[in-house]
């Protein structure tokens, strides 16, 4: 009987454990790092390194357990010419009305290709943009599949085509609408590789003023966990970025979470956006502070995040 009891408590530990999933430092860094490297050269639509990238993504798609939405990960589209895919992840949702009901996170695995060369340096590996949101993505990916906790269905997606003019997401977004797909919300990840400098809180929100979701999202929380920033408005970030394309087509609750706020990060389509310059600590701590209030959202009895009148 001792024995017994002693391997149901090691069993109980072992559940307990599993359930205690927590986004790493390493993981992140592992993913922008690949994701950044010079052998990628930049991710430009249409190149070899954009086709490894997505190889990369849906790797670690099939090895979290997240199902492809399509037949496959990949969803292909015409790029003006370039043959492009946005590479698509799935977590059904578990109750049988809410999961029709579907949250979609995202970012843009995609870059410039090559920029204006820094001693010999021509490759702008486009880690903060937007390896930083790709490999957030993946985490939470990681998390919700293992979780199974979301009783609306998530889409985890990454876009190819944002810097040839959000073609990717404008695809998908269209794709997803001639299906009939319900989209509850839409929340981008742009930018998210390094701190604010001297903000109250830890992210900002595109497009603050538009819905209530910013606000739920801290409520959510119980802190203020995203804030506007002047500067998003008065450069139009919401239009700028992918979370628009979903928009446009669904007149939603549909947001960037950025964390470039114009004077922590000098390296805009530059060739030293390398990995080794994001703050995997602060990348972690903000995607597993997001996480709940994601979590909260899916689970909702009723639907609470609404456009503003």
């Amino acid at each position: 009987m001792k024995n017994i009891l002693s391997i149901v408590v090691i069993l109980l530990l072992v559940s307990c454990k599993s359930k205690n999933i927590v986004i790493t430092s390493d993981e992140l860094r592992e993913s922008v790092t690949y994701l950044a490297s010079d052998e990628l050269e930049g991710r430009d639509t249409g190149s070899e390194g954009i086709e490894k990238a997505a190889a990369f993504i849906a790797e670690k798609f099939k090895a979290y357990g997240v199902k492809p939405y399509f037949e496959s990960y990949r969803d292909n589209y015409d790029a003006k010419g370039r043959a492009a895919f946005n590479v698509i992840g799935f977590v059904e949702g578990s109750d049988p009305t809410l999961k029709n009901e579907f949250i979609i996170l995202g970012a843009h695995y995609d870059h410039i290709g090559f920029g204006k060369p820094v001693e010999n340096d021509s490759i702008a590996n486009g880690a903060n943009d937007d390896a930083s949101g790709t490999a957030a993505v993946l985490a939470m990916a990681r998390y919700f599949a293992a979780k199974k906790n979301n009783k609306r269905s998530i889409l985890f997606t990454l876009y190819s085509g944002e810097e040839m003019g959000l073609l990717g997401s404008k695809h998908l977004a269209g794709k997803l609408n001639e299906a009939g797909v319900n989209v509850y919300t839409m929340v981008n990840f742009e930018m998210i590789g390094v701190p604010m400098s001297d903000k109250d809180y830890d992210a900002y929100f595109t497009g603050f003023d538009l819905s209530n979701m910013a606000p739920k999202m801290n409520e959510y929380v119980g802190y203020n966990m995203l804030g506007l920033l002047p500067q998003a408005k008065e450069y139009q970030l919401f239009y700028r970025s992918d979370n628009y394309s979903f928009y446009q087509v669904y007149n939603k609750p549909c947001h960037a979470i950025s964390t470039f706020d114009f004077t922590n990060f000098d390296y805009y389509h530059h060739v030293d956006d390398e990995a080794d310059k994001m703050d995997y600590e602060f990348m972690a701590s903000l995607v597993n502070k997001l996480i709940p209030a994601f979590e909260t959202m899916s689970n909702t009895a009723e639907s609470e995040i609404k456009m503003n009148e």
